[in-house]
């Protein structure tokens, strides 16, 4: 088990990333390079409990080092074929909401790999609580192959043109290597941007 600057033990992370079995295969290296750090350092791996694309290569990854996977995955999918069969733990919600709210709360940390809709969606509303005081744990952004460089520079002009204050730049970690995560997850503190009442003015 891992412990942070801040006191706080690292002992279960989020992972959100692609489903999609039709993508290239230095996205699945680092996937499968991540779950096995995650199992070497006996950090339990939640997912959407999903068995394909990466979120099937980092569960897999995780089983096969010896480590912990834990599903949060709705029913519909369950009934769909979805589910990833071999997982250490499984909870089956009612809605994808409830699905959500779990994977956050349940983590003392979140990690983004590459993925769709379902993934942006994930980490755009991960970051968004931690905007809001919701979210307080360190979130790394895995940039395998510079796949989230056209968001981070979406954010930039975010930031350029005061849509976001400057400051919520720090909520996150951009990581290019799976190898570099677990190390920045043991140095990271618990967030807190320091707003005065003067900047908060300015939003």
């Amino acid at each position: 088990m891992e412990q942070s600057q801040s006191g706080k033990r690292v002992r279960e992370v989020v992972v959100y990333c692609a489903s999609s079995a039709n993508i290239e295969g230095c996205y699945f290296d680092a996937a499968r390079q991540l779950g096995k750090s995650l199992a070497q350092h006996q950090i339990t791996c939640i997912t959407g409990g999903g068995k394909q694309g990466l979120m099937g290569a980092v569960n897999d990854s995780v089983l096969e080092n010896g480590g912990r996977a834990r599903g949060i995955i709705p029913q519909f999918m369950v009934d769909s074929g979805w589910c990833h069969s071999r997982l250490s733990e499984l909870i089956i919600t009612e809605s994808m909401h409830e699905r959500k709210l779990l994977m956050a709360s349940q983590s003392d940390a979140a990690i983004a790999l590459p993925g769709g809709l379902g993934t942006l969606e994930e980490l755009a509303e991960i970051l968004t609580w931690k905007q809001l005081g919701l979210y307080k744990n360190p979130i790394v952004i895995l940039n395998t192959n510079g796949y989230y460089d056209p968001l981070l520079a979406m954010i930039d002009r975010m930031v350029r043109e005061r849509f976001v204050h400057q400051n919520y730049c720090n909520m996150w970690k951009v990581i290019d290597s799976p190898d570099r995560v677990v190390d920045y997850l043991q140095q990271a503190e618990i967030w807190n941007p320091a707003f005065t009442k003067y900047e908060k003015k300015e939003l």
